[in-house]
């Protein structure tokens, strides 16, 4: 058995003018992620994370932001695309560690959907997903709620 690591980061800018989407649910708020796509930063950090891993480049390569194909796309199709890319190079998930760093809103509450979200797109179990919320405690882009980001880990096995 063939065992790897992947790393995935992801950041958006906050605008008023936007639906914020994380972890593939909407969460109500007054701002929501400019992007391309939904611009869901943790489902994006997700995806480098698992192409990183299999050495398949990333998800700009993938899902170009230069495409009329993903513009508006639902980042739970690109995560769903990413992990049947995956599949068909012979990978298998094992888990995800991921954080998302914001200072608005609470995001704890939203964590168990997030996962029960994730988890019937990869199909995998929810305890294969772990995700978890910190503030950066005021400081940097986040701290100022300017944006928000997020990190990956994945651990995938051949």
């Amino acid at each position: 058995m063939q065992i790897r690591v992947g790393f995935g980061y992801d950041v958006h800018a906050l605008v008023s003018s936007r639906e914020l989407w994380l972890g593939g649910i909407k969460i109500e708020h007054s701002m929501g992620l400019q992007g391309h796509s939904d611009a869901d930063v943790l489902i994006h950090a997700i995806c480098d994370a698992l192409l990183g891993a299999a050495n398949m480049r990333d998800i700009g390569y993938h899902f170009p932001d230069t495409s009329g194909e993903y513009k508006g796309i639902d980042s739970k199709i690109l995560l769903g695309k990413t992990m049947l890319l995956l599949r068909e190079a012979g990978y298998s998930l094992s888990n995800i560690d991921a954080t998302i760093a914001a200072e608005r809103p609470k995001l704890n509450p939203h964590i168990p959907e997030m996962k029960r979200v994730m988890a019937e797109v990869l199909q995998v179990d929810e305890d294969d997903i772990s995700i978890k919320a910190t503030t950066t405690e005021k400081l940097g882009f986040t701290g100022r709620q300017e944006g928000i980001a997020a990190y990956a880990t994945v651990l995938i096995q051949k």
